[in-house]
């Protein structure tokens, strides 16, 4: 089973800003009840208990109920983490403001319009609408304006063939590297970190002239609406890379016959962070979790399977010998002979992890092909774009 998301923008108006306040004030309310609760009277709430005692008369029972699933799945989602990090905060954080969901059975569409309820007494709300009933609905707030996301589920055309396994080594400088047993394919992120970098200079050359601006004025009003344009820009090209690298990826990897992604999980890497002010910056403002996001819900979307699994190590240890060193520069080279890009090398080791292989014949080492991004990425018969090397990675 698949799904897609339909989006669309609704603006901004009074009626969506008391749903979404709405919708905070109850997802407010199992926070302090869930802890209150536990920590006086010793009795840990269980979701059927929040749901029938938590509820809102300006919302309807479905979306007051996934307004409170929403808290029980970080609390579960907190449960999970703390196991392998400690250090992991529980959902303790209330909400202003929160997205509103509609579920299947409360949709429907009447005069070209889809027809959203709320509580008793309530007039529904009214999306002028031209597709097919959608399987759920959630209106949310992306930054700028509400945004209604309509889910779907679909029947995915093109199945996985195969039953490969693929390693994935996901990074700062180059966004992937993929290893499928054959072949080692390196994702340039040369063109995301520019564009980072090129973020940060408008952020703080726009910052220290608003600094010298009244509050309020004209032209203080002026740069806040240019600093906005200009950054809603930036985070667009990023999000156009990231969809169209990650399209690629996918598309090479399921023409591969692989039926199985490893990914590297590189969620801890900024534990301790210290190697100083620039290198910091850059590790902070790596979006590893969207990049992965994206991979895995393009990958499910085939009906493969994607596996996460710990990377530490596997960038500094030889396939082919087993013994460990540190790499300089983007090239590994061990003293057996073995000699590949120290990315490659990462997710060579992290398929073998997971396969429980053994070593790697040294004379094998595998073919390395770099992928740099342009424009046209995006199209799914992805092997041809993906053909020509690129001489410097």
């Amino acid at each position: 089973m698949a799904y897609t998301v339909r989006r669309l923008k609704l603006g901004r108006s009074e009626r969506l800003d008391r749903l979404s306040m709405a919708a905070g004030d109850l997802y407010s309310r199992p926070v302090v009840t869930f802890w209150r609760v536990g920590r006086k009277k010793d009795i840990w709430l269980s979701p059927g208990s929040m749901m029938k005692i938590l509820k809102s008369e300006d919302l309807y029972s479905q979306s007051s109920q996934a307004t409170v699933q929403a808290f029980c799945a970080s609390l579960k989602s907190w449960r999970q983490r703390r196991k392998v990090d400690p250090r992991a905060g529980p959902p303790t954080k209330r909400r202003k403001h929160f997205k509103v969901t509609w579920k299947g059975q409360c949709l429907r569409i009447a005069d070209s319009h889809l027809v959203l309820p709320n509580g008793r007494g309530n007039d529904p709300l009214l999306i002028p609408w031209k597709w097919d009933l959608p399987t759920q609905v959630e209106i949310g707030w992306d930054g700028e304006q509400y945004e209604l996301r309509a889910v779907y589920v679909v029947e995915s055309e093109n199945q996985i063939i195969g039953t490969g396994v693929a390693g994935i080594d996901l990074g700062e400088i180059h966004s992937a590297t993929t290893y499928d047993g054959k072949e080692a394919v390196v994702y340039n992120g040369r063109l995301m970190r520019s564009k980072r970098r090129y973020q940060n200079k408008v952020k703080a050359a726009i910052s220290s002239r608003l600094n010298t601006k009244k509050r309020g004025s004209r032209r203080h009003q002026r740069l806040k609406r240019s600093k906005d344009h200009q950054l809603r820009k930036l985070r667009d090209q990023i999000r156009d890379i990231e969809h169209k690298q990650t399209r690629a990826l996918v598309s090479t990897l399921q023409q591969a016959g692989v039926q199985t992604l490893v990914i590297g999980d590189v969620r801890d890497i900024r534990t301790d962070l210290d190697y100083g002010k620039k290198v910091n910056q850059k590790l902070h403002q790596w979006t590893f979790g969207v990049f992965r996001w994206n991979i895995s819900y393009k990958w499910k979307r085939l009906g493969g399977a994607v596996v996460l699994t710990d990377e530490r190590g596997t960038s500094s240890t030889c396939p082919s010998c087993g013994y460990r060193r540190k790499p300089t520069g983007r090239s590994f080279r061990c003293g057996c002979g073995f000699r590949a890009h120290r990315d490659a090398v990462g997710a060579i080791n992290i398929r073998s992890k997971y396969q429980g292989c053994g070593p790697v014949v040294g004379d094998m080492a595998p073919p390395l092909r770099g992928v740099r991004f342009h424009p046209h990425l995006a199209c799914s018969s992805a092997v041809s774009v993906l053909a020509p090397r690129i001489p410097r990675l």
